[in-house]
């Protein structure tokens, strides 16, 4: 049996980021398909955009500033699937 891995978005309704918060949730679910059993957009207010990764977060707007899809991956993968390579994520310059 395997481990629960659930990653959770939430996102400011008011501030229209449901596009971003959804195109962030692709990314990570076909990058992750095999190691996360759940992923949860979550209507938040007051300009929040915040990744949870059971629970923990792992990027917040608000101290780091809205995330590059790499940065936010890298944060998943270092709690989920800590040997998988990101391929050219992995290259990048973070």
């Amino acid at each position: 049996m395997t481990d629960v891995r659930r990653v959770e978005i939430e996102y400011c309704t008011r501030c229209r980021w449901l596009p971003r918060a959804a195109w962030l949730a692709q990314e990570l679910l076909t990058t992750f398909e095999a190691e996360l059993t759940e992923l949860a957009l979550k209507p938040g207010t007051g300009g929040v955009f915040v990744v949870r990764v059971d629970g923990e977060v792992v990027w917040d707007r608000r101290e780091q500033g809205f995330p590059e899809p790499t940065a936010v991956k890298r944060a998943v993968r270092d709690r989920v699937a800590p040997g998988k390579s990101l391929g050219h994520a992995d290259r990048a310059d973070a």
